[in-house]
């Protein structure tokens, strides 16, 4: 890993943390939450050692990027201009992309408005959900973190009781679970962990000790308004169809699978995507 390099690119008034490592064509590697570029360091070193560029920014406000001065307005649209940004400052004119998590829902987004960018795309963990299509979030129980999550001041509220390191850990091992996690009204999202449980067994307390220092610079307060409290964000496209190969991967005992399953296996997904001769998509579970 200590290969791997870190640089600032100035974008749109702000100072944006880029890691890479290798040569040849541009891989973008785009985190979810609570990720940072630092979740992608395994598969840029493999990516960098096939023969591609590896890149994966922090998004703003997020790890060692820059937060904005009002991160409660924060788009999603802000992190597409942001890696168009980022990619122009490199001279980088065609990238494959990689997301995970909403990080996917940015590679998407991306696709949509700069598809002459994009050579081919992959997300992992969720699925392409333009307007009108897919599970809204207002179908989810009301206790779920993702509802709670997104009633400004109320994850403040429930993180503040605690120091960062034992919400990052709260967090991941929350995410860990099969099930989605929903509280009951008495309760708050980081009520639901019990402080003896462990660490997953792939997640080190080195790690955890990296996202703390992290996130400790940089607050929730980005990551809190993107993706929670922008989800809802129109994509802006009066026909968002993917027309570059994708990949979908999902896990089959994803809660978020569970929640998309209608639509990833009623086909529904598949009008999100290019019929085109010659372009290529698949979904694996």
């Amino acid at each position: 890993m200590e290969n791997i390099q870190h640089n600032y690119v100035e974008v749109r008034g702000l100072k944006l943390h880029v890691a890479e490592i290798g040569s040849g064509p541009a891989v973008v590697f785009l985190h979810g939450f609570p990720e940072i570029w630092y979740s992608w360091r395994h598969q840029m070193l493999a990516v960098a050692n096939a023969g591609f560029r590896a890149i994966a920014p922090d998004f703003r406000g997020y790890g060692l990027s820059q937060v904005p001065a009002e991160p409660e307005k924060t788009t999603f649209k802000d992190l597409v201009d942001d890696i168009l940004g980022i990619l122009d400052s490199f001279g980088v004119q065609k990238v494959f992309l990689v997301g995970k998590d909403f990080g996917a829902r940015v590679v998407c987004h991306f696709a949509l408005l700069h598809q002459d960018r994009v050579s081919a795309l992959v997300t992992l963990g969720l699925a392409f959900t333009p307007t009108g299509l897919g599970v809204s979030v207002d179908s989810l129980p009301k206790g779920s973190y993702v509802m709670r999550w997104r009633e400004p001041g109320r994850a403040e509220k429930d993180f503040g009781r605690f120091d960062i390191k034992t919400v990052v850990k709260n967090i991941y091992i929350l995410f860990t679970n099969n099930e989605m996690p929903i509280a009951r009204e008495d309760q708050e999202i980081m009520d639901l962990v019990d402080p003896s449980t462990p660490l997953p067994s792939w997640f080190t307390e080195e790690d955890l000790t990296n996202y703390t220092n992290l996130y400790e610079r940089s607050g929730f307060h980005t990551a809190l308004q993107v993706p929670y409290r922008a989800w809802l964000e129109d994509d802006g496209v009066d026909n968002p169809r993917i027309d570059v190969p994708s990949m979908l991967v999902m896990g089959e005992k994803d809660y978020v699978f569970v929640h998309q399953g209608e639509y990833l296996t009623s086909g529904a997904v598949k009008k999100t995507r290019s019929a085109a001769a010659g372009i290529k998509h698949e979904v694996q579970y």
